[in-house]
């Protein structure tokens, strides 16, 4: 059993400050918590609200089927209103307490139906959080017969929209859902490990027949059968077969407030017309403060890749490296030369030789003939 915040807060103080060292139980477990530079997969909590209707609770237990094993769901209901001091708090110590870096808080209400709060944590403090409401849900007991996917495999994500890269909510919220669906981190993958592919398409709608719009997310997921190209080539074709879960949620575009306890709240200015609140069905947002946002992205100094001095990558992906030597004389340098073109050489140097004793004997003939006609004799050889 994991002690307590308290314990553990406690027994830390006590190692900075050189006091007695702490008990073998909390010093193994503060080990276990310390930071690593290669985290593993996050641990998802799934817990419900303080009305969970069967719908949502069937929502809850398929989030724990696709995210398995890195995910645990508590079955009794919570007194936790995820917005609220108190509520964070209680969120803080059930993450620290089950060792999960992300939640999920399903809700069923009158003023929020079909709620679902999605968040994490940095430090053991509430990062981010996003509530949305669910429209539309097929679980996996409707794809019934239909192949799954593997227990621990990673899934494909795909974003379809130009809403996911312009709004800034929806970039906040893309990281999200990719923090909460990438399972193990690994440096390479093989095909064959690939079975399913999650798709999450961004579109504005109209709900209630107003004239302000709002963003509606569809998810679907489909398992992917991975066969030969028939028209030949290595890289196989995918054929996607529906297997579930899939959901329509919608996400309200948020204005900014205030900024709260190193957390910036975002709370819609439609809020004061309680009519179009209950038409529209408002769901909050808070996301992290620009400071504590730019803390929980910075990489450690340990895993940052080293610059290599005179390599560059080209367009094509190829890396090309340059060297630095002194200035060589090519011209006198000799090397390994093969038989035959030895042999060439000689015969080239014979030919040579052959053609100075024919060009010397020449010059002899034509200077004893001048001789001869000068003195009337040929000079003694």
């Amino acid at each position: 059993m994991a002690p307590t915040p308290h314990q553990a807060k406690t027994a830390k103080a006590k190692l900075i400050a050189g006091g007695k060292q702490p008990k073998a139980r909390i010093a193994r477990y503060l080990k276990t918590t310390e930071s690593q530079l290669v985290e593993g997969a996050k641990s998802s909590l799934l817990l419900k609200g303080i009305r969970c209707s069967d719908s949502m609770s069937t929502v809850l237990k398929d989030m724990r089927s696709v995210q398995s094993p890195h995910s645990k769901l508590l079955t009794k209901n919570n007194m936790i209103v995820p917005f609220d001091d108190e509520g964070q708090q209680s969120l803080e110590f059930l993450t620290t307490k089950n060792d999960a870096a992300l939640f999920a808080l399903a809700s069923h209400n009158k003023k929020r139906p079909n709620n679902l709060v999605l968040g994490r944590t940095f430090d053991r403090r509430i990062l981010d959080m996003v509530e949305i409401g669910i429209l539309q849900y097929r679980s996996l007991n409707d794809f019934g017969g239909l192949p799954k996917k593997r227990l621990g495999s990673k899934p494909l994500l795909q974003f379809v929209g130009d809403l996911w890269s312009s709004d800034i909510n929806l970039k906040r919220l893309q990281n999200l859902l990719i923090d909460f669906y990438r399972g193990d981190p690994v440096d390479s993958l093989v095909l064959s490990g690939l079975d399913h592919v999650m798709v999450f398409t961004a579109a504005e709608t109209n709900l209630g027949g107003g004239q302000e719009t709002f963003p509606l997310i569809h998810q679907r997921t489909y398992y992917m059968k991975l066969k030969k190209n028939p028209k030949g080539g290595k890289a196989p074709v995918p054929y996607l077969t529906p297997s579930g879960p899939d959901m329509d949620f919608k996400v309200c575009i948020l204005f900014f407030l205030s900024c709260i306890m190193s957390h910036v709240l975002f709370i819609n200015i439609t809020q004061i017309n309680h009519t179009s609140m209950q038409k529209k069905k408002v769901r909050r947002t808070q996301f992290a403060s620009p400071d504590l946002w730019k803390m929980a992205m910075k990489q450690p100094q340990g895993i940052k890749a080293k610059k290599k001095k005179n390599q560059t990558t080209n367009i094509f992906g190829e890396t090309i490296g340059r060297l630095h030597l002194e200035r060589q004389d090519i011209d006198n340098r000799s090397g390994k030369k093969s038989k035959a073109l030895r042999l060439a050489e000689k015969i080239e140097k014979a030919e040579e030789s052959a053609a100075i004793e024919s060009e010397l004997g020449r010059e002899q003939e034509e200077m004893t003939d001048e001789f001869k006609q000068a003195y009337g004799f040929a000079p003694d050889m």
